[in-house]
């Protein structure tokens, strides 16, 4: 019964699961609620990191010195957009017993599934870059490490990750939780030293009508909406899902998609918390000092201790730095193996897919950093945002129309209100990611 359920709709019997390894490793045991709510904690927060890497940083810190706190209601717009989206595909994995990139390749003709896999690859391969150059500069900020050798040490993290699977899932998702909690309490330390104003914190959460009326605000406000909802998180959700061994029962998908929502919910918080607390840090330091033109890293680094009078400011910026790129690269690593699992249908060893991935983004990471210094790595973060931003309507789209399609998702499909609501949500950022677009490649032709 359980087979007949899931595979409705679809062209094609279930694939093999990706991250076979750990595929439903996860006990759901009966109990109280808050025991299973634990159970099911921790996909949502390797999704969380996507939503507080390195490419974040750049327009956080762009938006908070330029201008002020006004922008902090466009992260919490688009923190809402990602945990609606992120609930769509969890519920996609629980339902289907599929992850994106599998329904993908089970919906579409060959052609449009190679396609799509071609722009994801390329996708993740930016988002990779992010992460490397963030913590190459980390590196080069806390231990003078030269940026170029910095991006060829970020090669080893490979290691971490397979030795962490191997160890098992929950240490994987115990270590993403912890560098969470680290950067948040590195930006907890940093908002009580720049002592912010409340009152115009509480104010920049509030919608502004200069953000539309403003071409500059704008642009940056774009570009923070671009740079946090990631679309390999989507791929991602939906397969680490399935490393819990919920029952395969309409009542047992009912319960672990309304638990993985709230873990989702919960993870994305601390992701609203850290972008937030960026930009207010920004805010409350560059903005109010006059210096409006803090965009990049570097630069905030190098001016946190001596406008804020406090020693290890700036170190415990660049080490919250250097958390954020380590956690994504973890992450990054997942995705990667999902998708070319689940489009292609094919496995090949872990370390092999992570060694590809990551010399795809060491090399144009290396050679900028080696022929432009560090201002280049700064352009080229902005390119890697830009990317992802190309990419992200091509994951959405086809997210919303699955879960959206009773034949996919029987009793499981979204209401017409949620499916209202997820096409808006899916139009809007394409919209804002076109405009986005335009404006960076015309600045560049011009």
């Amino acid at each position: 019964m359980a087979n007949s359920l899931i595979d409705a709709g679809w062209r094609h019997p279930r694939l093999t699961p990706s991250l076979a390894e750990v595929y439903r490793t996860v006990p759901v045991k009966p109990g109280a609620w808050w025991k299973k709510a634990l159970a099911f904690a921790g996909p949502g927060y390797l999704v969380a990191v996507g939503y507080m890497d390195p490419g974040n940083w750049a327009t956080d810190l762009a938006g908070g010195a330029r201008f002020g706190y006004t922008l902090l209601t466009v992260i919490l717009l688009s923190n809402l957009m990602a945990i609606l989206l992120q609930g769509l595909s969890a519920k996609l994995g629980i339902v289907t017993g599929r992850d994106l990139a599998q329904a993908c390749r089970d919906h579409y003709s060959k052609p449009v599934s190679f396609f799509l896999w071609v722009i994801c690859e390329i996708a993740i391969a930016a988002c990779d870059l992010a992460e490397v150059i963030g913590s190459a500069i980390a590196l080069n900020l806390l231990f003078g490490i030269p940026l170029p050798w910095g991006i060829v040490i970020t090669a080893f993290d490979v290691l971490i990750v397979l030795y962490m699977q191997h160890k098992g899932f929950r240490l994987l998702e115990a270590l993403v939780v912890a560098l969470i909690a680290t950067i948040a309490g590195c930006f907890l330390f940093e908002i009580l030293i720049s002592k912010p104003d409340a009152g115009a914190v509480l104010t920049g959460f509030l919608p502004s009508a200069t953000i539309l009326q403003d071409p500059d605000k704008l642009y940056i406000a774009i570009g923070i909406l671009g740079a946090t909802v990631m679309p390999h998180n989507l791929y991602l959700h939906s397969s680490v899902v399935q490393t819990r061994s919920y029952d395969e029962t309409p009542a047992g998908r009912r319960e672990a998609v309304k638990f993985a929502f709230i873990d989702s919910t919960v993870a994305l918080s601390f992701a609203l918390f850290i972008n937030a607390a960026i930009l207010i840090v920004a805010a409350a330091t560059f903005h109010r000092a006059g210096q409006t033109g803090v965009a990049e890293i570097q630069d905030a680094y190098r001016l946190l201790t001596p406008l804020l009078g406090v020693t290890g400011a700036s170190a415990v910026f660049a080490f919250a730095l250097l958390a954020s790129g380590q956690n994504s690269t973890l992450t990054g690593t997942l995705a990667g193996q999902i998708v070319m699992e689940g489009f292609l249908n094919i496995r090949i060893r872990p370390w092999l897919r992570r060694l590809i991935t990551r010399l795809i983004a060491i090399v144009p990471a290396a050679l900028t950093a080696i022929v432009l210094g560090e201002h280049g790595t700064a352009q080229l973060l902005i390119l890697s945002q830009v990317i992802l931003s190309l990419q992200l309507s091509f994951a959405v789209f086809p997210l919303v129309m699955f879960t959206s399609d009773r034949l996919k998702m029987g009793e499981f499909v979204n209401p017409r209100w949620l499916k209202i609501l997820a096409y808006v949500v899916a139009v809007f950022i394409a919209a804002l990611n076109a405009y986005l677009l335009v404006r960076v490649f015309g600045g560049w032709v011009s």
